[in-house]
């Protein structure tokens, strides 16, 4: 890695802890020089403009799923496991972290307009891996006729994450887990299905705790 990627790394970095705990996106480029004590020209020339900062935090968001995604798959062989533990992941990440919600802002058409090539092309690069990740899970607990099943559930996940970061829910909520994927398994046509119960959700924050900690 070059060090213009680990400075750039380093400053999405800075963004993203600069951005913790709030509720829209109101960081700006020329705040990350005190926050990072790196050079405004130097931060300029690695975001030319604010909507690439926006779609570079995006980019380091969906890349950190997408490296979740691999882990999940060997650690769950069961796809409707799969799908609902990596979401809970998600969800526990970003309330015990405290992460701003890149839902509130991204996708959306209008930013990434404004965004320079590189980081619209990366977005969407981004985008269109994790979005072809959840549809093939999808598929796999069993395609359902009727309703189009990714996009109800993408919907879901968009309002879950907003109204659970607006509501300041509790990251080791065992029954905010259980709901969360019962109302994912019923989007998806399969409330015919069992879901983990609220003992294995326990078990599972354990084990998140541990690996976080480690």
């Amino acid at each position: 890695m070059s060090n213009w990627e680990q400075r750039g790394n380093y400053l999405i970095e800075v963004a993203q802890r600069c951005l913790q705990g709030h509720k829209t996106f109101d960081l700006c480029r020329s705040h990350l020089v005190k926050a990072s004590q790196i050079s405004k020209g130097t931060i300029y020339n690695h975001f030319p403009s604010e909507a690439d900062l926006i779609v570079a935090v995006a980019c380091a968001d969906y890349s950190r799923w997408l490296e979740q995604a691999k882990e999940d798959e060997f650690n769950y062989s069961d796809p409707l496991e799969r799908i609902l533990f990596h979401h809970c992941w998600r969800l526990r990440d970003m309330l015990s972290n405290q992460r701003f919600v890149i839902e509130r802002v991204m996708p959306n058409a209008e930013i990434l307009v404004q965004a320079t090539q590189y980081y619209r092309h990366r977005f969407e690069k981004l985008h269109s891996q994790y979005e072809l990740w959840n549809k093939s899970l999808i598929s796999q607990v069993g395609d359902v006729a009727g309703f189009d099943r990714a996009e109800l559930v993408v919907n879901y996940l968009r309002g879950a994450m907003i109204n659970s970061d607006d509501a300041n829910k509790h990251s080791g909520d065992v029954q905010m887990y259980y709901q969360f994927s019962y109302a994912l398994t019923h989007l998806m046509g399969h409330s015919d299905k069992r879901i983990p119960g609220k003992l294995e959700f326990s078990a599972w924050l354990v084990q998140e705790r541990a690996a976080s900690a480690a």
